[in-house]
């Protein structure tokens, strides 16, 4: 008897890329996609009903991004192991990625030679980075070496996150308190917090903010 194939959800919110990484993924004998999402709640609830091995994760998605929605399957879902697939090759998201939990980051671009492969590597317990991303370790663990310190934490809470998303997508406080189950005097005291942690007067510039860090799409 071989072992079971490795059960795997897939999230991305363009249908047409969960269609092509769907083929890869079930041509392999050992990988089998068992369900699939198009933003990062409903990835979070399709793992809780499915408990998949594997979580597929796009970065840019609705809701909550791929790297909020790998934050809260770590807490939640801790045997579901996470890999990213982004078209984003930046340093920031790879950092944010490994923080959030993810075992690898896999570029769309590279997706049918480096995705499989992943996979398997994710489900050994071992890393699997892009070359990109391994150049980006390097250096950065150069830089803290020189600098003589740790790097900076995150600078804002995983709810503070999650508002500052939500407002940059045009929900009002009185929508935000409804998605979080949350008062809506809470959602302007973390809205408040926001502003300030990062300097910002407005959602203008929150929106502005949040596009150059990958919570939501320009």
């Amino acid at each position: 008897m071989t072992d079971s194939p490795t059960r795997i959800l897939l999230a991305d919110d363009h249908a047409l890329v969960r269609r092509g990484v769907r083929l890869i993924l079930d041509a392999e004998p050992d990988l089998t996609v068992v369900a699939e999402a198009d933003d990062g709640a409903e990835a979070v609830a399709r793992a809780r009903e499915h408990r998949p091995d594997l979580a597929v994760l796009d970065i840019a998605m609705p809701r909550l991004t791929g790297l909020q929605a790998a934050r809260e399957l770590s807490r939640t879902c801790p045997e579901t192991r996470i890999l990213i697939l982004t078209m984003y090759d930046n340093e920031q998201y790879f950092f944010e990625a490994l923080g959030a939990g993810a075992s690898g980051y896999v570029l769309k671009s590279v997706a049918d030679r480096d995705l499989v492969e992943a996979c398997r590597a994710t489900m050994r317990g071992e890393p699997f980075l892009c070359p990109g991303a391994v150049d980006a370790l390097i250096r950065d663990h150069l830089d803290r070496v020189r600098e003589g310190g740790t790097g900076s934490s995150r600078t804002l809470t995983d709810r503070e996150e999650e508002i500052l998303k939500l407002v940059a997508e045009g929900h009002t406080s009185q929508q935000i308190a409804d998605l979080l189950v949350i008062s809506p005097k809470t959602v302007e005291r973390h809205r408040a917090n926001v502003l300030q942690k990062l300097g910002l007067k407005d959602r203008l510039e929150l929106t502005r903010y949040a596009i150059r860090v990958g919570l939501i799409e320009p």
